[in-house]
């Protein structure tokens, strides 16, 4: 079985339901507190390719003040990825990886895509 990771916040009521199936789903799982642990570029090329898309804006929350504020919605895909390494409040959540596959997992059923 692949491992399951999911990149989460827990003040957040979405990751806590992502939590809650992930328990309820009876695999195991690992949990990265990205605001903690700040996903690298790397990271996050490596997450863009796992969701299958080359757009580093399906990561972001772009109705944060921060973002406004960065001057983001003009930016370039790497000016995206760099602002979400240096400010992991912009990151979407919560994300679930399985394997080399991976969802933002919004709302937390969207999870059922990678856990069948």
């Amino acid at each position: 079985m692949q491992e399951l990771l999911a990149w989460i916040n827990p003040r957040c009521s979405k990751s806590r339901g992502l939590v809650a199936l992930l328990e309820e789903s009876g695999k195991s799982f690992r949990l990265r507190e990205y605001l903690e642990d700040p996903p690298s570029v790397t990271e996050l090329q490596q997450a863009l390719v796992a969701l299958g898309t080359d757009d580093p804006s399906v990561l972001i929350r772009t109705k944060e003040s921060l973002y406004s504020e960065l001057g983001l919605a003009e930016a370039e895909p790497q000016q995206l990825l760099e602002a979400l390494a240096a400010h992991p409040s912009l990151l979407e959540r919560p994300v679930l990886f399985a394997g080399d596959r991976a969802v933002v997992a919004r709302p937390p059923e969207k999870a059922h895509e990678l856990l069948g």
